[in-house]
């Protein structure tokens, strides 16, 4: 089975600039899959993830379109194929 992240360009000199990475994984949750992703790109953990474990409240991460904070946070569902997506907030006046 294989995930493709969709990387922000903040987090694009964690993934050696790429926009996109995949990977081949055995993953059925959101933090299994996050923890494969940190495997190949482990600079980009400690933007997403909190020391505590958890997901910045600064970025959303979506598996398929779904929010996983609406889907049950890093226990959410990820099937085979998924695409997520990490993406910062943003915020402006």
């Amino acid at each position: 089975m294989s995930l493709t992240f969709v990387i922000p360009g903040a987090l694009r000199e964690f993934s050696g600039g790429r926009a996109e990475v995949t990977i081949d994984s055995a993953a059925s949750t959101a933090g299994e899959a996050l923890a494969a992703l940190w495997g190949q790109c482990p600079g980009a953990r400690d933007r997403v993830m909190t020391e505590r474990g958890e997901i910045r409240p600064h970025i959303n991460v979506f598996v398929d379109g779904v929010n996983i904070r609406f889907a049950g946070g890093l226990a959410a569902p990820v099937g085979a194929g998924a695409e997520i997506i990490i993406l910062p907030a943003v915020s402006g006046g």
